[in-house]
């Protein structure tokens, strides 16, 4: 049972499960524990899929932060000013149109010009690895000329920052740089975001290059390798009420 859990490989709130843990709340991180302060916001709930919304401009209110942001209320209905990195529809369609141009090499990634739809302005299907290769390679030349400066260099460092991290070869030096660079990365981004943005999930990267220097290279111990494998597993089940033994006999006859 122990080396199962050793080697099961799992996301940060199923480390919950597995351990007894809180990854919610205060003391989330286990490494910070209580040396991280922690706010639990008032109106921090998360409508939809965006946490761009009224509710997050009423908590920067509450905690009496941020004043050019804060929301006004004219004739019973609420009106929020648009944050820095708001971006409007032609901003929009000009990020669609530089995707749907993007060619990539052949395993590189999935083709990401297929999930996006100008017509709606969005993207729809993106895998994990997608997401990685979209914030690591793509995103700064995306957005280069759309944001203001301050937001593009923001980011730009949280995708120089991933970029080395994920590289085939790691260095002590560079990694001690990442160490110190990311945690001022991190306040240049809450100058810009809202709170509603800056969960543990955001938090949790600043001990990345600890645990490069502890584990060794990222591409040893990500999931995106199981996630493709089981995506080619799930193309070989036939017989929906059978599924396994659909992966099994595909499995053995390819």
């Amino acid at each position: 049972m122990r080396a199962i859990l050793l080697w099961t490989i799992n996301d940060f709130f199923t480390y919950a499960n597995f351990s007894g843990w809180s990854t919610k709340r205060a003391l989330a991180c286990p490494l910070c524990n209580k040396d991280t302060p922690s706010n639990r916001l008032k109106y921090g709930h998360i409508e939809g899929k965006t946490k761009y919304n009224l509710n997050a401009h009423l908590d920067l209110k509450e905690m009496n932060i941020r004043k050019d942001l804060h929301p006004t209320q004219r004739d019973g209905r609420w009106y929020y000013p648009t944050a820095c990195y708001t971006l409007s529809p032609d901003e929009k369609s000009k990020i669609c149109k530089f995707l749907k141009k993007v060619k990539v090499p052949n395993d590189y990634s999935f083709n990401i010009s297929r999930w996006v739809k100008s017509e709606d302005r969005k993207n729809y299907g993106l895998k994990s690895h997608d997401s990685h290769i979209l914030l690591e390679q793509l995103l700064s030349f995306v957005i280069c000329r759309v944001v203001p400066n301050n937001v593009y260099v923001a980011i730009t460092e949280l995708s120089i920052f991933f970029r080395e991290l994920c590289s085939k070869t790691l260095r002590i030096d560079v990694l001690d740089q990442l160490e110190t660079q990311i945690p001022i990365t991190l306040s240049k981004l809450e100058k810009m975001f809202l709170p509603t943005f800056f969960d543990v999930m955001v938090h949790l990267v600043i001990h990345l290059p600890r645990e490069a220097k502890l584990a060794g290279s990222v591409q040893n111990r990500w999931m995106y390798p199981i996630e493709q494998f089981l995506c080619i597993l799930k193309c070989y089940i036939r017989n929906m009420n059978q599924p396994e033994g659909s992966i099994a006999e595909g499995y053995i006859i390819e």
